[in-house]
């Protein structure tokens, strides 16, 4: 996970269009299709492991290679069975191991499955947590976001109880509560950024602490710069520069660590559309070492990315 800290200049520009390196072949299950395409992950090669979310799959493209991805992880229709996953919405890699975290979202579960070529079923890690969103921090503690109980808990591997590091104190919108937490970033220091999709704004929790910080919104639902409405997936660079896909405004924003008061425009922002600088609910963010910024467009059914320039 950590091989990719990023360093991205502070005055860092992207494309403002985006190349569709995934799916963007309408909606369906053949190898070069996506069905709802939720978080994404960019490995050190640029290949690009994504929660086909409704095809039940976990998809992995590599790089160079945008008419056909593979089927990673499930694709054995919508199920319960450890060879089958139930609409999954996001997925790590745990190098040490080389295997796939995955949120399997709809089997209310986290399962590991190993990139082994070979390998036919996943194990179970975490069960019974209504989980959304995964991510791991550099001691290879893993994070899960529980959208049922409004809380962030990091596991240790083979642990099943975990320890509350954000929210748990019911739905709300208090410091020390979330409302339907989804994905996560953990920085360097084990800080838990989570995206706290009712409330529209993004919280930081410090490590050890009892209530977390607004970062970006938390001004009511809007497209202003000072507002996020729905926002999804994160990411954090070593600038502590975070970046959040508002996926009900169609954009993806940027957040300096300076300016709490509003944040700056990366892409999109352009209405509702498929056109190549528009999305229809961008929410699955991430970069590769590079800074290519790399988007999980929802409803067209594609991952686009925007080359930094």
């Amino acid at each position: 996970m950590f091989s990719l800290l990023v360093n991205i200049p502070a005055n860092a520009k992207w494309a403002h269009n985006g190349v569709t390196i995934a799916g963007g072949h309408g909606k369906g299950d053949a190898t070069n299709q996506l069905n709802r395409p939720h978080g994404l992950f960019v490995d050190d090669d640029q290949t690009v492991l994504i929660a086909d979310h409704s095809n039940h799959r976990i998809m992995q493209w590599k790089n160079g290679d945008t008419t056909n991805g593979q089927v990673a992880a499930g694709g054995k229709g919508k199920g319960k069975g450890l060879h089958q996953l139930n609409s999954p919405t996001d997925v790590l890699i745990d190098k040490e191991t080389d295997s796939l975290i995955i949120c399997d979202c709809g089997n209310r579960r986290v399962v590991r499955w190993s990139r082994r070529s070979g390998t036919t079923q996943g194990e179970v890690l975490i069960d019974n947590i209504q989980c959304y969103g995964v991510a791991m921090d550099e001691q290879r503690y893993l994070y899960v976001a529980d959208y049922g109980k409004d809380e962030v808990r990091r596991y240790q591997l083979g642990e099943k109880n975990g320890t509350l590091v954000a929210g748990g104190n019911g739905k709300g919108d208090e410091l020390n509560q979330l409302n339907y937490p989804t994905y996560l970033f953990v920085d360097r220091q084990q800080n838990v950024y989570v995206s706290d999709v009712q409330n529209d704004r993004v919280m930081k929790w410090n490590k050890r602490a009892t209530e977390g910080i607004v970062v970006a919104g938390g001004e009511g639902g809007g497209n202003a710069l000072t507002q996020l409405y729905h926002p999804h997936g994160l990411f954090v660079d070593t600038l502590d520069t975070f970046y959040v896909a508002d996926c009900y405004n169609y954009r993806v924003m940027r957040w300096t660590q300076g300016d709490k008061k509003q944040g700056t425009l990366v892409v999109g922002g352009d209405r509702r559309g498929e056109g190549a600088n528009q999305f229809n609910f961008p929410i699955g963010l991430s970069f590769d070492r590079h800074g290519n910024l790399y988007v999980a467009d929802r409803d067209n059914n594609r991952v686009q990315r925007f080359s930094i320039e």
